[in-house]
């Protein structure tokens, strides 16, 4: 895929947010600098754009030592949001390396149900054919059966092997098995979808607790990654998400998914800013070719409508 097509994508996917932070920033226009109440209202409109109150604090500090030479208007403005923005996400862009030696590099993936986790899985495993690497799927979210299910049918879609077991199975046994196969084959990299109730956290702990002990048996390094794959259009509570699966799952990397569903996705921003995460890639449909690590400053321009 061209890049003009995923940057034409990207305007699309996430065209609500900039309108909805064009809408809130019309009508401010100044002299070479901004007052207070003309700053407390980008300040709000920030905000309101789900970008959160520390990234939109600090882009408030920066607007505010900001000299407009030609007198600030909305292009000028949209600008310095855009260079801050950019700034708060340059050092979280990190895509996903396979650098596991022994392999395979186990990633578990986690999520709460309906985040998009199933085909964000599919997604990422098809990320790493298309740089050659060798995949296996393993079907760790026992507790639903179409859970499994719909893993086998992307598995067989996008040509990987999977390992799953019984429904109501034990999940760390079935990790144990992908292990063993994915190292017997030579594969390099293992994606492991995982359980997403956040009902019992207790017992979501103790699972992947039993899931990194069993790993750890097998290599002492896995899992090399704990991926949070996170729902932009639950704009603030994808925050809280992050939160308590930070706590629960030792969260190492989030993918934000559906930014083209919503006017939240100014909520990377806020991810960024407030947990400091890498954020290894982002989705804007539902095609295989949706999901890609991103650039800061592209993503930047966007969320500001800047073109």
């Amino acid at each position: 895929m061209s890049a003009e097509t995923w940057t034409d994508r990207l305007f699309g996917g996430l065209r609500k947010t900039s309108e909805r932070l064009s809408e809130n920033l019309s009508g401010i226009v100044s002299k070479t600098r901004l007052d207070e109440a003309q700053l407390d209202d980008i300040e709000d409109a920030l905000i309101l754009s789900d970008l959160g109150p520390r990234a939109a604090r600090r882009i408030r500090d920066r607007l505010a030592g900001e000299r407009f030479e030609r007198g600030a208007d909305e292009a000028s403005i949209k600008q310095a949001v855009a260079e801050e923005i950019a700034a708060i996400l340059r050092p979280v862009a990190k895509p996903l390396e396979v650098v596991a030696f022994p392999r395979p590099q186990v990633v578990l993936v986690i999520g709460v149900n309906g985040s998009g986790k199933t085909t964000t899985i599919a997604k990422l495993a098809h990320l790493f054919q298309e740089q050659d690497y060798g995949v296996m799927l393993a079907a760790g979210d026992t507790f639903r059966a179409a859970a499994i299910g719909q893993l086998a049918v992307w598995a067989e879609r996008i040509g990987v092997p999977i390992i799953k077991g019984p429904e109501g199975g034990d999940p760390s046994a079935v990790v144990f098995d992908a292990v063993r196969a994915a190292t017997e084959q030579g594969i390099d990299a293992l994606i492991v979808d995982t359980a997403g109730r956040l009902q019992n956290k207790r017992e979501l702990m103790d699972e992947l607790a039993k899931i990194r002990r069993v790993l750890g048996r097998l290599n002492p390094e896995a899992p090399h990654d704990v991926v949070l794959v996170l729902d932009a259009t639950n704009g603030q509570n994808a925050l809280q998400q992050i939160e308590i699966f930070k706590e629960v799952a030792g969260v190492t990397g989030l993918i934000m998914t559906k930014l083209d569903g919503t006017a939240r996705g100014g909520v990377l921003v806020a991810a960024a800013e407030q947990y400091g995460l890498p954020i290894h890639a982002i989705g804007v449909g539902e095609k295989m070719d949706d999901l890609r690590p991103f650039d800061p400053d592209l993503v930047a321009r966007v969320i500001a409508g800047v073109a």
